[in-house]
């Protein structure tokens, strides 16, 4: 198959040829060089942060300033992940995705009206 996008025969657009194309498998692949990391760190980071809730009380106890404990600043570093996560996708995503995905659709809705 050619990195054009081709309307089929019947005048729909072939969808399974358009996932199949080698420029919809490397905007996958690109999605999911940021995701997986992504995911991966932040479940290690969450996972710690359960353990040491779970198995270390007294470290997770340890005031840092006033009532405020290791325990808690490591949950609001929950917090603070997350929303860090999620702005870095949407930079990744306006930056390296977006681009390709309109091309993409540019195409099939080209192909779509010339059907």
């Amino acid at each position: 198959m050619t990195d054009r996008i081709d309307s089929e025969s019947a005048g729909g657009i072939d969808y399974i040829a358009v996932e199949e194309s080698p420029r919809f498998r490397q905007l996958k692949k690109t999605q999911r060089s940021f995701i997986f990391p992504m995911a991966a760190f932040f479940l290690i980071w969450y996972f710690a942060y359960v353990l040491l809730a779970a198995f270390a009380p007294e470290f997770m106890g340890q005031r840092v300033w006033g009532d405020i404990t290791i325990g808690l600043l490591l949950g609001l570093g929950q917090f603070v992940t997350t929303f860090a996560i999620t702005m870095g996708y949407v930079s990744f995503a306006n930056r390296k995705l977006d681009p390709k995905a309109q091309e993409i659709r540019e195409e099939l809705e080209k192909a779509q009206a010339d059907a």
